[in-house]
């Protein structure tokens, strides 16, 4: 059947089962608010409204609906004097909402039948909402899939975080290469939040600190800013599964306590007049500014400062005048720390505590320490963020002082519990002295915080022995783990409808509120039956996803091939360049031998590089030379083609994943925190490639080892290689293909026009393969081989697929929102049942 046929089976998209039946009256009130809505909200008569008029009334009528119940959830949290979680994150990754509303207010269908009746189809309005750019990859993704199951789970929760203007960037493929262009998204409004002009806090930088005598030998330290931003509130609500609870993602704005100098102005100086809002405007702009210069690295601790002091002065006001004392702050309040962006909130906390609540030194540091909790994201030292001392002197004088006198007090303790060894001291001193004296924000976070928790079970046993492991010794109980997992609303629900209506009709309507009934999947996996459904669910997406790489990229891809998937942000630990050189080495295999059994593939990449990580931009460049040479050979035909799909999203994210046979989670092990992208995947069905790294682990685990393409070094292995000496030239001399792999790419085989454009590549992995993309190198490939097998033997794919499916329920972010709500919050959930 070819594409374009079956592309009209695409039309009419299943829904997921048992949401509220479109009866007539319900259809008939949502008409009226939608119609009541484009006159008044958006001011527009039906006959002339667009495509956005339309979505700007649907997504004001839904959230008219999803209002009532937030009020609710707020007046029962207060009445009920629940203790409640803020969750501080530097991204949320929300992506589109109006799906999202309605399918968990489960109006979805009413919404389709309404939006029908007036001629208007909603799958289109869909298309025009765009992404939130208030994230990047997984950390933000998660913080989002964290936001769903606090609501779904009844959660007293806030989210704080900045509402950037421009997100990240919006990524473009020009020529190959990545090109970054401002994301517009708020261009024309958001009609998800309510601007809270009236909650705005004052939020200092620079400046000086007076000590001040209180009488007797007391002082007090004063902070006198020399500049003063404000943070402005916007409220966006998160409505959890059924509607039953709402939350709030609360996200800052920055804005001039002086937008303008009118004497400059009227002086003829029109733009140094608005030099002050230009520069505190600009905290809110752009998430992760370039740190390569002194500047950028300025913006980036004035953002981090700026939305964890709003977000602390907010929550410390509401529990003031709900409890009246701030001294029972642990009690009714849990500070969650999404990865060291936020450290500073310990500081913060502490200086708020001191200078303005006169509460002692060291009663500060125990309600910070019970009220704080972190989350480590990452085992790559440079990623756990320091800041040169004079940096922070100059911009958070006050918070260096208490730094000090915090890291004096830290240190006498250890001297006392472990004498002469200084090695120790120098670890877990908050101050790094070697290379320029930075402050070590992970440390920071660490000593602040009652619980520190990784995000697979790999990660947190390395916490202990590599980058925390000197205060593990310390506080050996604080440690614990907390597996990541994602809402199944989004990831199963919304993203793929036909087999969510397959698995009720298997496992029954309870496995829309309970992940664990997947199981009930498993009895019958290997039925052929399924096996039917799977295929025609699976092919029905794929489909769907030829048609977008079509449309963007004119290349028309054979939805009856493998759907090989590797989406995730481009790093060189992440190893797309370990699947780019097997993708050459299996591209000079078919060209070789095209009578052999080869499995039909089409290569499919798609993820970011930091706008200042050379390297990793080569490496998009040379995913995208390699697709221009496979994809113009007729000698493969359909065999293999290769696609980079530019500006990943979630949106992408949402058509790509259902589509995916094989998810590619290929990073060095021991260096992936956890990764969601392989719970995602694995939950549609897919069967993963990967490395005993992150969660894949725990995937494993579950769905067995016949499920799972598991190759390469393990953790343990991968140190002692590295201790030992890589010996890249060893494992290039002893590959079958690696050798004539990199000799092409060096030679200027996928890039005639400058021979030695990949020169840097080739280098690194011949001398300086710290990533062991050479040593891993066979057995990928022989592993690539593994699922070529499978893929051609249809019941034993479709059963492991089957079984994949089955055994993801562990993997929701409801189960890892329990554990984090039992183990280190202490509030209740209240499961939907």
């Amino acid at each position: 059947m070819s594409v374009e046929v079956e592309e009209k089976m695409l039309d009419t998209p299943e829904t997921p089962a048992r949401t509220l039946s479109a009866q007539g009256d319900e259809v008939a009130k949502f008409r009226a608010a939608v119609i009541s809505k484009l006159t008044y909200a958006v001011g527009k008569n039906p006959a002339a409204a667009s495509d956005r008029d339309w979505f700007l009334a649907t997504a004001f009528a839904t959230r008219d609906r999803i209002v009532d119940r937030w009020i609710t959830s707020t007046r029962q949290t207060y009445s009920e004097g629940r203790k409640r979680v803020y969750y501080l994150s530097l991204e949320f990754l929300i992506g589109r909402l109006l799906f999202d509303a309605l399918t968990n207010i489960e109006m979805l269908e009413t919404a389709r039948s309404a939006l029908g009746d007036l001629g208007v189809d909603l799958d289109r309005l869909r298309q025009v909402e765009p992404d939130a750019a208030l994230g990047n990859g997984g950390l933000g993704r998660l913080a989002a899939c964290f936001m769903d199951s606090m609501a779904t789970l009844s959660i007293a929760a806030y989210g704080y975080g900045i509402r950037y203007e421009n997100g990240l960037f919006r990524q473009m493929i020009k020529n190959g290469w990545q090109q970054e262009y401002p994301e517009d998204w708020l261009s024309f409004g958001n009609p998800w939040e309510f601007e809270r002009p009236e909650v705005y806090y004052d939020i200092g930088f620079g400046g000086s600190v007076e000590s001040v005598a209180m009488g007797g030998d007391r002082k007090k330290q004063v902070w006198h800013p020399a500049e003063t931003v404000e943070a402005v509130a916007y409220d966006t609500p998160i409505v959890g599964w059924r509607g039953r609870h709402v939350n709030t993602l609360r996200l800052w704005s920055a804005r001039a306590a002086d937008p303008i100098r009118l004497d400059a102005f009227n002086q003829g100086d029109h733009v140094g007049a608005l030099v002050n809002q230009v520069k505190a405007e600009a905290i809110s702009k752009v998430l992760y500014p370039s740190d390569a210069t002194p500047a950028g690295q300025e913006l980036r601790l004035r953002q981090e400062y700026f939305f964890t002091a709003a977000s602390l002065h907010d929550l410390i006001r509401r529990h003031v005048d709900s409890f009246g004392d701030v001294r029972s702050l642990p009690d009714k309040v849990a500070i969650q720390l999404n990865d060291t962006h936020p450290a500073i909130a310990v500081a913060e906390l502490m200086r708020v505590l001191i200078d303005e609540n006169d509460i002692e030194f060291d009663e500060a540091f125990d309600i910070t320490v019970r009220t704080i909790s972190y989350t480590n994201h990452t085992l790559l030292p440079e990623a756990l963020e320091t800041w040169p001392v004079p940096l922070m002197e100059r911009v958070l004088p006050r918070h260096m002082q208490i730094i000090y006198l915090l890291n004096a007090k830290h240190l006498e303790r250890v001297r006392t519990q472990f004498p002469g060894d200084d090695a120790l001291l120098g670890s877990v001193s908050l101050i790094q002295e070697d290379h320029g004296r930075r402050v070590r924000m992970g440390n920071l976070a660490f000593l602040g915080s009652h619980s520190i928790n990784g995000v697979a079970a790999l990660h947190s046993d390395l916490m202990t022995t590599t980058v925390f492991k000197d205060f593990y010794r310390l506080f050996p109980e604080r440690m614990n783990n907390k597996t990541n997992g994602i809402t199944f609303r989004r990831w199963l629900y919304q993203a793929n409808p036909g087999l969510t209506n397959l698995l009720v009709d298997v496992c029954g309507p309870a496995v829309l509120d309970d992940a664990t009934q997947l199981k009930t999947l498993e009895a019958v996996a290997g039925d052929s039956s399924l096996h039917d459904r799977l295929m025609a669910v699976r092919r029905q997406n794929k489909v769907a996803l030829a048609r977008l790489i079509r449309d963007r990229l004119d290349i028309k891809v054979n939805p009856g091939a493998l759907f090989d998937v590797q989406i995730k942000r481009i790093h060189e630990y992440k190893r797309q360049l370990l699947n780019v050189l097997e993708t050459i080495a299996l591209y000079d295999a078919m060209r070789a031998n095209p009578a052999r059994n080869w499995a039909p593939r089409v290569k499919i990449f798609s993820g970011k590089a930091a706008a200042s990580y050379q390297m990793a931009k080569l490496i998009i460049k040379l995913a995208n030379d390699v697709a221009k040479v496979v994809n113009d050979d007729p000698t493969v035909k359909d065999l293999l083609k290769v696609v980079f799909l530019p500006n990943y999203n979630v949106s992408l994210a949402e058509v790509v994943i259902p589509a995916a046979d094989l998810s590619e989670q290929i990073s060095t092990a021991g260096m992936e925190a956890s990764g969601t992208g392989n719970m995602k995947m694995a939950l549609n069905g897919a069967l993963t490639i990967g490395t005993l790294d992150g969660a894949n682990v725990e995937i494993k685990q579950h769905v067995g080892d016949d499920n799972i393409f598991i190759f390469g070094l393990t953790a343990d292995e991968v140190e002692q290689r590295r201790a030992a000496g890589v010996d890249e030239a060893g494992s290039i001399r002893n590959s079958q293909h690696l050798g004539e792999v990199l000799d092409a790419v060096g030679s200027g085989v996928f890039s005639p026009d400058e021979p030695d454009r990949f020169k840097p590549l080739v280098d690194a992995l011949r001398y300086h393969d710290y990533f062991l993309v050479t040593t891993d190198f066979d057995a990928y490939w022989d592993a690539q081989r593994k699922v070529d097998a499978r893929w051609n033997n249809r019941a034993a794919w479709w059963t492991s697929s089957a079984i994949n499916t089955a055994n993801m329920g562990w993997f929701s972010s409801d189960r890892t929102i329990s554990e984090y709500a039992t183990d280190i919050w202490n509030v209740p959930v209240r499961p939907v049942r």
